[in-house]
């Protein structure tokens, strides 16, 4: 029996619409005469999808107890035998109550397949096995039911059900997702715009993934090895050499003239070694390519040309860039002649993929030629002695047999030859060869005394000899070198190693590299130059960023080692004069200097912006209070003591105690206005910084709730809210003013006041994790040209009368939420209202106690109920 067809219906968040798909296709199933039945199918109380199950056959689920609680799942025996040619199964991903013959739904989906049925089902994004983590990571919801990625990527199709976030926020804020009472809290936490995008953008990743997957295995089938240009992408080919950069910067032109593609960069390594690549050239193009939206590979081979063949192939790429040579004109013509240079044999080999040979500034000027590594001094001088004197001794002792002939003689010379190679390289073994013929064409090859050659194959003999030996010489002088250069890679790699995990730990210190340079290199001082001034370094002169041992006095330029970093930059070293093998190190080391050098620039640039920017929003923040906050309780007290002093005016006992009362109040909270004004000066001077403290929301919340009517205002805050850092006094404030400004704008809507709990916690305020608390209307709104207007000093609305404020409330609030360090930002309500957001920055202090938190969550419940009575009387809080 032939196995049945999976379609899967994948979605990025609950309400998309994924089971209202699967289920308009089975109607569509249905009708074309197709046998459909819904084995399992899950409303959520939706109505609309409640209704696509009319007109279907549904198989009725089994009902099983676990944990005094009956469970509704799939009835499978039913499924299988009633044999349908399509089962709806909903929720692939579902973990079955124990007692169910599968621990996964997928599993039964698994036997009906078997069984020849066609199956239809849904799976969402946060449910796939891979994405768990991201999933987790962004929105802090842990998925116990999850599916492996296999499974689901087996599907025959898989269709994506995608809505824009928007309009899934305004779907849920219209009641068609979840009931009214979820929907506030579901708005601030999961179903967050920023979660729902991310959501969206994994879903169509993992499906694109999925996507380019099954277009490398249909080539891989059908054989096909060239280039389907399903999307463009450009491999730009680096060789280590500066010329890098301009072919980056032309494939990133190319790319720009379509629309969407992918440009990736590949520096092609030999196998036998690096030494013709600069290090700080790589760095910089890796830099490049980066910021230009590309990716950068590594990939070796023995033959440039076709390692960059094949891993052209091997992304379906669909153009390369490559430089033109570097070769002088002679040399490029041999190398044509024996069979083309790396350029000739790209686009030779490239098949139907197009090649772009770059010209550049260094095309045709010749390559720097490779430095071999010295076998020593000592080495070669001994080997030219011995080049000169061996050959003689080898003939003194061939002399002592009178019937020795030329092969024997050319023999013992040959082994003579090697021995030399062994100890002096290639050219005293080339002079010793030579040296040995002479002797043996003298002594040995007839007429002997005299260089003539009368028997031609002596002569042969001869000539086999000093080639022979002059081969000899070259394997054993490649051989030895190779030793060495293998000796000093191992030294290299170790080195940058050791580099590599301390900047990945953020160890390394400018002083820390320099130590390690004169260890590596032994040497006596090291020293990191930077230009003093905007101008060109020679006419700036130099400063010393860091040092370490006996530095010279004189310019960067004058020392015996220089690494020009960049142009600013340059490291010294003094003591020895290095030797051409160690300057690729010495590169690296520099590339390391860098990267610290601009690291500690970085944080020391963000630490002054930060304070600047503290600084600047705390004056504002005294300018923006001062004209408002002041003058409020000012004229209650004027007000009250005018009436007191009218004599003409008689007061009951119960209206001068109300007065005075008033007296009392309004000076309480001009003493603590005056008080916070004063303390938030000194924290601009930056001589005190006592204001701010721990504390929770619910702390400030009763206290901004008095006055306000018994009902107006509905406060869900979860148990485990972690401490934030805020002045309480500001923060009472803040939350004061927008509630009062949403009582007064959205008069017949019902005002929510919900806190994201510990796990939905996410925002960041300057790298650190911050709290947020959420006030919700339903009224009015405001439209979106006027949200950035709102927030400035004396802006109302045209609809509201003079006597109900001027205009200072909301900028009061973004004042102070500034100056504590936090954000107010302002966002539409769906389904119509608006959104007050304000964010601060968790508290660093105490270790946050879950439970400490839980237990008083209901008396905070009671606290809240009980302030809320009381009046209020506080500074006024408008648009």
């Amino acid at each position: 029996m032939a196995r049945g067809t999976l379609r899967i219906f994948l979605g990025a968040a609950p309400g998309v619409g994924k089971t209202y798909e699967m289920l308009e296709e089975a109607h569509r199933l249905g009708k074309r005469g197709e046998d459909v039945v819904v084995a399992f199918a899950m409303d959520h109380g939706r109505s609309e999808t409640r209704a696509l199950l009319d007109g279907l056959e549904v198989i009725p689920p089994r009902t099983l107890p676990y944990r005094g609680t009956e469970f509704e799942e799939m009835d499978l025996d039913a499924v299988l035998a009633r044999a349908p040619g399509t089962a709806v199964v909903d929720e692939y991903a579902h973990s079955n109550i124990p007692g169910s013959r599968n621990e996964k739904r997928w599993q039964d989906v698994d036997a009906v397949l078997d069984a020849g049925i066609n199956v239809l089902s849904t799976v969402n994004v946060q449910h796939l096995a891979s994405l768990g983590d991201v999933v987790s990571a962004i929105t802090d919801v842990h998925q116990a039911e999850t599916v492996p990625d296999d499974v689901v990527r087996k599907a025959d199709q898989i269709h994506l059900v995608d809505i824009s976030p928007e309009l899934l926020r305004q779907r849920l804020g219209d009641g068609k997702i979840y009931a009214a009472e979820k929907i506030d809290a579901a708005l601030s936490n999961y179903f967050r715009l920023g979660n729902l995008t991310a959501l969206r953008e994994l879903a169509l990743l993992w499906l694109a993934d999925r996507v380019d997957e099954g277009l490398a295995k249909y080539r891989a089938e059908q054989g096909i090895d060239e280039s389907w240009p399903a999307r463009e992408r450009i491999v730009v080919g680096l060789t280590g050499s500066p010329e890098g950069e301009v072919l980056i910067r032309r494939g990133a032109r190319i790319l720009n003239r379509v629309n969407g593609g992918d440009l990736l960069a590949v520096h092609v390594r030999a196998a036998d070694g690096v030494a013709s690549e600069s290090p700080q050239a790589l760095e910089a193009q890796r830099r490049l390519i980066l910021d230009l939206g590309g990716s950068y590979h590594i990939v070796t081979g023995e033959d440039p040309a076709a390692a960059l063949l094949d891993f052209a192939r091997s992304v379906n790429a669909t153009q390369i860039v490559v430089g033109i040579s570097r070769h002088k004109k002679l040399a490029g013509l041999i190398g044509n002649l024996l069979g083309g240079g790396v350029g000739t044999r790209v686009v030779r080999d490239s098949g139907d993929i197009d090649v772009h040979m770059v010209s550049h500034p260094l095309g045709g000027r010749g390559t720097r030629p490779s430095r071999q590594r010295d076998l020593g001094r000592v080495r070669v001088t001994v080997g030219f002695v011995l080049a000169v004197l061996f050959p003689v001794l080898l003939q003194l002792l061939l002399s002592l047999n009178p019937d020795q002939n030329v092969a024997t003689a050319v023999l013992v010379q040959l082994a003579g030859s090697v021995a030399v190679a062994l100890v002096g390289g290639l050219w005293p073994a080339i002079l010793a060869a030579l040296w040995s013929s002479l002797l043996v064409n003298y002594f040995s090859t007839p007429p002997v005394g005299t260089l003539t050659i009368s028997d031609p194959q002596n002569l042969l003999a001869l000539l086999v000899f000093v080639g022979v030996s002059a081969a000899v010489a070259v394997v054993v002088d490649l051989s030895a070198r190779r030793s060495k250069e293998a000796a000093r890679s191992r030294a290299e790699a170790t080195t940058l190693g050791d580099l590599t995990r301390g900047a990945a730990r953020t160890e390394d210190t400018l002083k820390g590299l320099l130590e390690q340079a004169l260890d590596v290199f032994q040497v006596s001082g090291a020293a990191l130059y930077s230009s003093a001034g905007a101008g060109p370094a020679e006419e700036a002169g130099w400063r010393v960023v860091a040092e370490v041992g006996a530095i010279p006095d004189a310019v960067p330029d004058g020392a015996e080692n220089v690494e020009q970093i960049d142009p600013a930059t340059r490291l010294v070293l003094s003591g020895r004069t290095l030797p051409a093998s160690d300057r690729r190190l010495l590169g690296a080391f520099g590339v390391h200097l860098a990267a610290q050098l601009e690291r500690q620039q970085l944080v020391a640039s963000r630490r002054e912006m930060l304070r600047l920017a503290e600084s600047n929003t705390m004056r504002t923040s005294i300018l923006r209070a001062v004209s408002h906050d002041l003058r409020t309780p000012l004229a209650g007290i004027k007000l009250a003591v005018g009436g007191l002093r009218q004599r003409d005016i008689h007061y009951t006992a119960e209206e001068e105690q109300e007065l005075l009362a008033t007296i009392d109040e309004c000076s309480d909270r001009l003493d603590a206005l005056v008080g916070n004004l004063l303390d938030m000066s000194r924290i601009t001077s930056e001589s005190v910084n006592a204001l701010i403290k721990p504390l929770r929301w619910y702390e400030v919340i009763p206290g901004a709730l008095r006055g306000i009517p018994a009902g107006r205002v509905r406060v869900e805050l979860p148990g485990n809210m972690p401490e934030v850092d805020a002045d309480a006094g500001m923060l009472e404030r803040v939350i004061a003013n927008i509630v009062e400004n949403a009582v007064k704008y959205a008069p017949d809507s019902d005002i929510v006041v919900v806190g994201a709990d510990g796990g939905f916690s996410h925002a960041t305020l300057h790298g650190r994790p911050a709290g947020e608390l959420r006030i919700i209307d339903h009224g009015q709104g405001v439209p979106a040209e006027s949200v950035i207007r709102m927030f400035q000093p004396f802006q109302r609305l045209d609809d509201v009368p003079q006597a109900t404020g001027v205009g200072l409330g909301l900028a009061v609030a973004k004042g102070f939420t500034e100056a504590m360090g936090g954000t107010l930002t302002a966002e539409e309500t769906p389904a119509g209202g608006l959104t007050m957001l304000i964010r601060l920055p968790l508290s660093a202090g105490a270790a946050f106690d879950r439970d400490a938190a839980q237990a008083p969550v209901e008396a905070q419940s009671a606290l809240l109920r009980r302030h809320h009575t009381q009046p209020l009387s506080r500074t006024e809080g408008t648009l």
